[in-house]
């Protein structure tokens, strides 16, 4: 049947398998280091290579598949100095965006942002103390503020390129925390800062709140 949307349905197939795909390397049902067997997903998802090339090639573009010559696609393999480096760049880049957000979010959508976090917050390994869990897209609080500096470039780089990336690290590394808690608080401080349209305060927060966990991320390595 045609779709009703115009999208051809080749098109529309690739975003499905893509999708999966990309949940399957995040949540670690295809594990990292694993070679992709190109006929066997294609049967699997019952697609063309044609259609599977393209989901496995924006998947490449997300950093969770590489690409080598006679060997084909693999997952990416994990590393504490990556995540490290992703780390790093992510203080900085949303940090900018946090300014952003200051400059630019909605009143309705700083309320918004204020109902997810009461939604987290109703998480009992939160309420324990023990991992602050966020499911994907706008239910993460980190992407919300991303889209809502409203610079393309930040959104594309963070939400596109990186964002899985990093989620695929909290999946490996567990989501267990003993920040989970400051963490939590830490967002509140921010939304506030943006609800002020405080966007040097904002930024710093944001700044000193991803040093943080990347702190954490650090002492927890250096116990493994």
């Amino acid at each position: 049947m045609q779709s009703s949307n115009n999208t051809s349905p080749s098109i529309t197939r690739a975003d499905t398998v893509f999708t999966n795909l990309r949940q399957r390397i995040v949540e670690g049902d295809i594990l990292t280091g694993s070679k992709l067997s190109e006929p066997e997903l294609a049967k699997y998802y019952e697609i063309s290579r044609s259609t599977l090339r393209d989901a496995l090639s924006r998947l490449e573009g997300c950093g969770l598949l590489e690409r080598k010559a006679n060997i084909g696609y693999r997952v990416v393999t994990l590393s504490t100095e990556q995540l490290l480096e992703i780390f790093r760049v992510r203080e900085s880049l949303e940090g900018m965006a946090c300014r952003l957000a200051a400059q630019n979010m909605t009143s309705s959508e700083i309320e918004d942002l204020r109902r997810l976090l009461e939604v987290h917050n109703q998480n009992e390994s939160l309420q324990q103390g023990q991992a602050y869990i966020q499911k994907e897209g706008d239910l993460d609080f980190h992407f919300r503020i991303v889209m809502g500096s409203g610079n393309k470039l930040l959104i594309r780089l963070l939400c596109e390129e990186l964002y899985y990336l990093v989620r695929m690290y909290r999946y490996q590394f567990g989501m267990a925390s003993p920040r989970a808690k400051r963490a939590f608080t830490e967002h509140h401080h921010i939304i506030q800062a943006i609800e002020d349209q405080d966007g040097e305060l904002a930024e710093i927060l944001m700044r000193r709140h991803i040093s943080a966990s990347r702190k954490n991320v650090e002492n927890r390595m250096n116990t493994l």
